[in-house]
């Protein structure tokens, strides 16, 4: 059944072009992070969920694995990366009105982003997506400051997805000659993503704030998924171990977290947001309703699967919300983003 409640603007659904699917399957990920399937996508069934369900426009992205799929073939990822940022810029141009994109990115490629940064811009994204880590490298690390500069000039707009975390997760350690592996325990008994990709998330948002680089780029907009994973439950610990702890890290005090959240990031609704996950980061975190955003996670949510959970989701938010603000959450609130985002230099 179509969703009843206002029409809704996704920012967390995905594309997977064929020939992205094709080099997927030829580079070791036909079954991506543990998942049981590498789904099937086009234009046309994305289309036909977004009409059943009443979503006005998709702001599609690269998952994971991303586009740097080979460690070390960077090569391979800088054409993958622009044959995936073509495809999408040529989608928004055919329907502006029904897709706009976020430009892959190629981390730890650090050349190939700064020349997509600028091509993309050019083409016309709406931001650009990162995954947590490229092969061991996590934003937040000093490799990746000439980027985040740029974006912070740009007055970027920057989706974070997450993806199966790595060890060692240091330049330092890599330079030394250690070689990345999997960080997953439970590989082969349940999929990363339902696990580890919010564990992944909760690194990230605590290497940007401890590196200092979101202090350093206050004109980025940050979109963090699933609600910021395992993120929220920590904040008090890993900005109150910050503060009292000596180390070679950036003491972050929990109220500038809390502000960074309220005027720098924004937290979309993708995943399994109710009944306790949006409690305990409103609460939990002070995230007013004004920096969530509806997501699908489409097709990695398969159709049937997005119906369900958009179900629960209108059932949920008629529970905490007000109507105008429930309006906020599935569009309003990315209205808002992305106006600002075309208005910055």
């Amino acid at each position: 059944m179509a969703s009843q409640m206002p029409h809704k603007i996704d920012v967390h659904s995905h594309y997977l072009p064929p020939f992205y699917q094709q080099a997927c399957r030829d580079n070791g990920h036909a079954n991506p992070d543990g998942m049981p399937y590498l789904p099937e996508w086009s234009a046309e069934q994305h289309l036909q969920l977004m009409d059943k369900l009443n979503i006005s426009k998709s702001i599609l992205s690269i998952s994971s694995p991303g586009t740097h799929l080979v460690p070390g073939n960077d090569e391979l990822a800088a054409k993958l990366a622009r044959d995936c940022n073509a495809y999408a810029a040529d989608l928004k141009k055919k329907m502006p009105d029904r897709f706009g994109y976020f430009a892959s990115l190629p981390i730890p490629d650090i050349e190939t982003c700064l020349k997509e940064i600028a091509q993309s811009a050019e083409e016309g994204c709406d931001g650009y997506v990162f995954l947590t880590n490229g092969h061991g490298y996590y934003l937040g690390d000093k490799v990746f400051d000439s980027i985040f500069e740029e974006l912070n000039r740009r007055h970027a707009t920057v989706f974070i997805h997450p993806t199966t975390p790595m060890c060692p997760c240091s330049p330092q350690a890599m330079a030394e000659g250690q070689k990345p592996t999997q960080a997953t325990p439970f590989a082969g008994k349940y999929p990363n993503p339902m696990l580890e990709f919010l564990f992944d998330t909760a690194r990230v948002v605590t290497n940007l704030f401890m590196s200092g680089t979101m202090k350093r780029c206050p004109n980025i907009k940050v979109i963090l998924p699933h609600l910021g994973g395992a993120m929220p439950p920590l904040l008090s610990r890993w900005t109150g171990f910050s503060t009292l702890v000596p180390g070679p890290w950036e003491a972050m005090p929990e109220d500038e977290v809390r502000e960074a959240f309220q005027k720098q990031v924004w937290f979309d609704l993708a995943g399994f947001p109710f009944p306790g996950q949006i409690r305990g980061l409103m609460e939990g975190s002070g995230v007013p309703h004004s920096r969530l955003l509806y997501g699908s996670d489409f097709p990695f949510t398969k159709p049937d699967g997005v119906e369900l959970l958009l179900g629960q989701m209108d059932k949920g938010v008629k529970e905490m919300f007000s109507e105008g603000e429930i309006e906020d959450m599935y569009n309003k609130n990315a209205q808002r983003l992305f106006a600002e985002s075309r208005a910055s230099p």
